[in-house]
């Protein structure tokens, strides 16, 4: 999409799996919806790949495959697609692999982040990382997922032709 070797090395970077399932003529990817306040009535453009920030040095695909587990509760096993790396509006690079798996969403169970809620309240309340996650066709997904991530579906689409 983009020459990621042109890119600063200031960048903050996240490495994320697009989890997909074969249904019928079509596939499916897993996305998960971010948790807390200021996510809870939003969903169009809301949803992600499950990913998280990752240093110089780190392996991108162990950092996917954590972040993964982490946020949702499954260990992903398979053969992994590197699918490529998008810029996002913020200037982030999002490196995503793909992998074939299945589960049920409903099982979730995602780690939890502290925040004051509400602001400026002095009180400290814990939230889900990811309150849910779903599986959703490509055309369900580009609509649901964040905008500066549509083109890893796209990617993704490319490296199962």
């Amino acid at each position: 999409m983009f020459d990621v070797e042109a890119e600063p090395s200031m960048a903050k970077r996240s490495a994320g799996l697009i989890v997909y399932r074969r249904r019928g003529d079509g596939l499916e990817v897993f996305l998960v919806h971010p948790g807390g306040p200021f996510w809870a009535k939003k969903d169009l453009g809301a949803w992600s790949i499950p990913k998280g920030e990752y240093e110089e040095g780190e392996d991108g695909l162990d950092v996917a495959r954590r972040e993964f587990l982490e946020e949702t509760g499954f260990a992903v096993e398979g053969d992994f697609i590197e699918v490529g790396t998008i810029k996002q509006a913020g200037g982030k690079l999002v490196k995503a692999w793909a992998v074939e798996g299945e589960f049920d969403a409903a099982l979730l169970r995602s780690n939890v982040f502290e925040m004051e809620w509400p602001p400026k309240s002095g009180r400290v309340q814990e939230f889900p990382e990811v309150d849910r996650g779903g599986w959703f066709s490509i055309e369900e997904a580009q609509e649901k997922i964040l905008k500066g991530q549509v083109g890893l579906l796209e990617m993704l689409c490319a490296a199962l032709r």
